[in-house]
């Protein structure tokens, strides 16, 4: 039996490498089980540096400026975006319209993989595991 694979959405990843008390208990023991594997998607990259700079993440200076030591610290992997994920992202039907939460609800169909995520708009999506 493989590894139990997460992709863990944006906020989860701030939560975790902050240790926040944000995080549940559930996430909280995936994201620091041992024989689990992390992914992280490249849009979290662009969205926490993004939001950052125009003011939406203020006090995660830290975290935008120290991303890549903040994923090896972790132990995750990085997830690209490829034409598969971009092409679902804009084609399934779902009233959400944010791109990075489509992203990565795309990613974790593909991938096959359990988001970690507290956002409840992901529950609407019955092709998808979501842990919280």
């Amino acid at each position: 039996m493989g590894a139990i694979t997460y992709l863990l959405d944006t906020h989860t990843f701030i939560w975790a490498v902050r240790d926040d008390h944000k995080l549940s208990n559930n996430a909280r023991m995936a994201i620091k089980d041992a024989t689990a594997q992390l992914y992280v998607s490249v849009v979290s990259a662009y969205e926490i540096t993004n939001k950052y700079r125009i003011g939406k993440l203020p006090g995660y200076e830290h975290v935008a400026k120290n991303y890549f030591d903040f994923l090896h610290e972790l132990g995750t992997i990085e997830l690209p975006v490829n034409v598969r994920h971009a092409h679902f992202a804009g084609s399934f039907e779902w009233g959400h319209k944010d791109p990075f939460d489509r992203i990565l609800a795309a990613q974790a169909y593909i991938d096959n993989l359990t988001l970690i995520t507290n956002d409840t708009a992901f529950h609407s999506l019955p092709w998808i595991t979501v842990l919280w």
